[in-house]
């Protein structure tokens, strides 16, 4: 299997939460990230800061190398196909969940598709902080849909008084559980929270770009302004291999506020011939394993993507799962909690796949 999926991210939330600010935030950060979307009506994407190229039935291609499909949950996996074709070259899909299913049927779909070239990049859940108690009682099934949540964004976060904000902000983790809950207003989530920002040709990673320039504020707070809400990434290069099911238990208790894990892992003798590079998001869990690349260095490399998580703490419980010389050598059963995350044959893989 490919380990350059393209993730499938699923935008949640009632009518008036902002899910299409945040999406329309997300097309203006795109910059060299080609990003598809599917949603029921083009009407409230905000496209006027992009020139249409061309338009095909209710596919539109943007200037900026983005996709827009107008679809219902019957066609789903019909534009999953055409948003994933090579010629496309998307980075990334985020589908609308918005009068086409609920979130956990968007998800099952996702799970279930065919499509090898995608894998499930999280379900993101926005709720407005000004009217989350009316939500609530207008909408009893927020109680439901919270708790499959990956990431919450608790929008609108500049319309509330500090003390409401922090009691809406602790309604929603208890109702969330395990999901990243974050704070934003006019819907500016960093993207790296969702997905890997493509840094185009001949510009320096980190620098601003004219899209950062004209289109970097929703608000008016200015151009120069970026209330992005605050993120950690936590590098790990590892030189000694990792005992399997240490970094298995790493990964079953992984910490609150921890969203995103990618890289590979070095098992060592455990399987000598392959790496395995993870792709984790929310409580979502994939192993790849791929032949080592010949006169490769084999170390395991980690990047580990979160809000409000103790960077220290991190590096020292995977430092813990490092093989401390020969007599912690891995059994011969060591490498099975890992394999149950590897995807299996299209026909035997199964669509409810989260813990």
């Amino acid at each position: 299997m490919s380990t350059q999926q393209i993730p499938v991210v699923v935008l949640a939330g009632f009518l008036g939460a902002g899910k299409t600010t945040l999406l329309n935030h997300l097309l203006r950060s795109a910059r060299g990230t080609r990003i598809g979307v599917m949603v029921n009506d083009f009407g409230d994407i905000d496209i006027d800061a992009m020139s249409v190229a061309g338009q095909v039935g209710s596919t539109v291609s943007l200037g900026n190398g983005c996709l827009c499909c107008a679809v219902d949950a019957s066609e789903l996996d019909e534009y999953l196909e055409v948003l994933t074709r090579p010629e496309s070259r998307l980075d990334v899909i985020v589908i609308e969940a918005s009068g086409l299913a609920e979130p956990q049927e968007l998800i099952r779909m996702v799970l279930a598709s065919d499509n090898a070239r995608i894998v499930y990049g999280g379900l993101v859940q926005v709720v407005d902080a000004a009217e989350f108690s009316a939500t609530r009682q207008r909408h009893p099934e927020t109680d439901r849909h919270l708790p499959i949540a990956d990431l919450v964004v608790v929008n609108k976060a500049d319309r509330v008084t500090g003390d409401e904000l922090r009691a809406v902000h602790r309604t929603v983790g208890e109702l969330a559980g395990k999901a990243v809950v974050v704070e934003a207003t006019h819907g500016r989530i960093d993207p790296e929270l969702l997905f890997d920002r493509v840094v185009p040709d001949g510009e320096i990673e980190g620098q601003m770009s004219i899209e950062d320039i004209l289109y970097g504020t929703d608000g008016d707070d200015g151009p120069h302004a970026h209330p992005h809400t605050a993120y950690e990434t936590v590098s790990l290069s590892a030189a000694r291999p990792l005992h399997p099911r240490r970094l298995m238990a790493f990964l079953d208790g992984r910490p609150e506020g921890l969203y995103r894990i990618k890289g590979f892992v070095d098992f060592g003798t455990a399987d000598p011939d392959n790496r395995y590079t993870v792709h984790a998001v929310g409580r979502f869990l994939r192993f790849y394993p791929e032949r080592w690349p010949e006169g490769e260095e084999r170390l395991t490399k980690l990047v580990l993507i979160g809000s409000g998580v103790d960077a220290a703490a991190l590096r020292k419980e995977l430092a813990a799962c490092e093989l401390d010389g020969p007599e912690d050598a891995p059994d011969e059963h060591s490498m099975w909690g890992v394999l149950r995350y590897v995807p299996r044959t299209e026909e035997e893989e199964e669509p409810e796949t989260r813990d």
